[in-house]
């Protein structure tokens, strides 16, 4: 087992192997040199800017709507909380490019926002209405789909603080507003750039949304070099461009968890003043705001949508179906053997643990940059045939991407199993993998499944790597679409786009159930 771990954990690392590859081989230089001269001449500068300008508002948007709601929540008791606790991480669920598709439909011009406006001022036309197609528009809309991933990492970090320290604030006569400024938001710190950086990354990541937005960034640019220009190197070059901003972020969220001192290691009474009036109304008004905007219109707006196209289903919805469970399905089930094997050979030689560590970093790949550097890796060695024979060119990616989360999920669990049932194990005269298969399996049980469910709503999901990497003539519900959605055809959307957002939801129910038992 020893002898198999390494191997097979670089083996999920060819994808950095293809992105390289176009700079390391003879007569690639000039041609690279080149390529870069002419993006920075044209259009890198561009996709710089715009990049810079989305992740920033981002950061704004889900830094003000994560931890003011995990504030609120955290620390207040008013009517309604004990739904908003949970219901605000309800918009996990909606897949960023479809959150864009349902924020469009329902604030363009023929939308129901502005129509209804229309009749109330009695305007032909609201000059004053911002176009929903937009930068700002993909601000909004990515803040209000990613802001959970900051509400939920803060949230606990807010309930973790001592309540001594609002005592300690008011003895020194601040505002409660004063308070929250100068001693518990620096203490959550490395929680919040934890939470952000997680956002952020998948604004990276994606590509459905800000193409559908017309928004310029590193990942449209990947797309347009490779598919509409056929041009190897300058994708390879775009995609390591993206991958730097993506380190940059992994980097300073890094660097905020280094700064420890700033968090208390003593668990506090929570505090939980009970608000009411207009206080209650102004904390009730926020979340329910947040909420409505997060997840109930755009929910409404499908809805609306599958009304409109009425009880018709395109032909082709069994195929979009049955190709995304077959891949979700097959990824999930692989994901989590390989979960179980490299988490159990850490357990079993801890001079490993630097492996499971290095396979934390594929989640952090940009599916548009996994899927180049496969991409760039195959064609080199002429093995570009594989993708148009089979699925397992897909699989292999959503596999380096999604691994790392079935193996936290596994990880968490084998902790929770005491070396001394191993021990015992052992001196029955069982081996290592009698133990495995007898033992921890049996006990991993809810780990393993929360593990696949994890992967397998991931997978269905991922848009980048599947429009680059898929067989020919193998459309998935999330390519699908994005090919409707880029077509216009937004009633014809609703039924894929409602599926996957269901399927989603089993994931993020199952989180708040456990938010609400806590």
């Amino acid at each position: 087992m020893n002898r198999i771990v390494v191997p097979l954990a670089l083996l999920l690392f060819l994808p950095l192997f293809g992105l390289a590859a176009p700079f390391l081989f003879s007569g690639s230089d000039q041609v690279a040199t080149g390529t870069l001269s002419h993006l920075w001449n044209f259009v890198l500068g561009g996709y710089i800017v715009s990049t810079l300008v989305l992740i920033l508002g981002v950061g704004v948007g889900v830094f003000i709507l994560g931890v003011g709601n995990a504030w609120i929540i955290a620390s207040y008791d008013f009517p309604g909380k004990k739904i908003f606790e949970w219901a605000l991480i309800l918009p996990l669920a909606v897949p960023t490019y479809v959150m864009a598709y349902l924020f469009v439909d329902l604030l363009q011009f023929s939308g129901p926002i502005q129509s209804t406006l229309r009749v109330v001022l009695g305007m032909d036309s609201l000059w004053f209405f911002p176009d929903p197609r937009s930068l700002s528009g993909a601000i909004w809309s990515f803040s209000f789909c990613l802001f959970p991933y900051v509400y939920l990492i803060t949230r606990t970090a807010f309930l973790e603080r001592s309540g001594r320290l609002i005592e300690v604030s008011e003895t020194l006569g601040y505002s409660p507003l004063r308070g929250f400024v100068k001693l518990v938001l620096p203490m959550a710190r490395p929680a919040i750039f934890a939470g952000m950086a997680l956002a952020l990354m998948e604004v990276l990541a994606d590509f459905g949304a800000v193409s559908y937005f017309g928004v310029q960034t590193f990942a449209t640019g990947i797309f347009k070099a490779w598919l509409s220009f056929g041009d190897r190197i300058a994708a390879v070059q775009l995609a390591l461009g993206l991958l730097s901003f993506v380190l940059l972020i992994f980097f300073i969220e890094q660097s905020s968890r280094s700064k420890l001192r700033y968090a208390s290691s003593t668990r506090g009474r929570p505090l939980a003043k009970s608000l009411r009036g207009k206080n209650a109304f102004f904390a009730f008004a926020f979340c329910g705001a947040t909420l409505l905007c997060g997840f109930l219109l755009p929910a409404f707006a499908l809805l609306q949508l599958l009304f409109k196209q009425g009880l018709t289903i395109d032909i082709r919805y069994l195929d979009w179906l049955s190709n995304s469970l077959s891949v979700s399905i097959l990824t999930a089930l692989i994901s989590v053997a390989l979960a179980v094997f490299f988490a159990y050979s850490v357990r079993m030689h801890a001079r490993l643990a630097w492996v499971n560590r290095l396979l934390g970093f594929g989640y952090a790949l940009p599916g548009a940059v996994l899927a180049i550097g496969i991409l760039s890796f195959l064609e080199i060695f002429q093995l570009a045939w594989w993708m148009s024979a089979s699925m397992l060119v897909l699989i292999y990616a959503y596999l380096v991407r999604f691994l790392s989360s079935s193996l936290q999920s596994v990880e968490a669990g084998l902790v929770r199993i005491t070396p001394s049932m191993d021990a015992s194990a052992a001196l029955l005269g069982l081996s290592k993998a009698q133990i495995l298969k007898r033992v921890h399996v049996p006990l991993l049980k809810r780990s393993l499944i929360t593990a696949g469910l994890f992967v397998f709503v991931d997978v269905m999901k991922e848009l980048p790597a599947t429009l680059l990497l898929r067989p020919f003539n193998f459309d998935t519900l999330a390519v699908a679409t994005y090919q409707l959605a880029a077509d216009e055809r937004l009633a014809e959307l609703a039924l894929p786009s409602l599926t996957i957002v269901l399927v989603g939801l089993f994931p993020v129910l199952l989180l708040s159930r456990v938010i609400s038992k806590s």
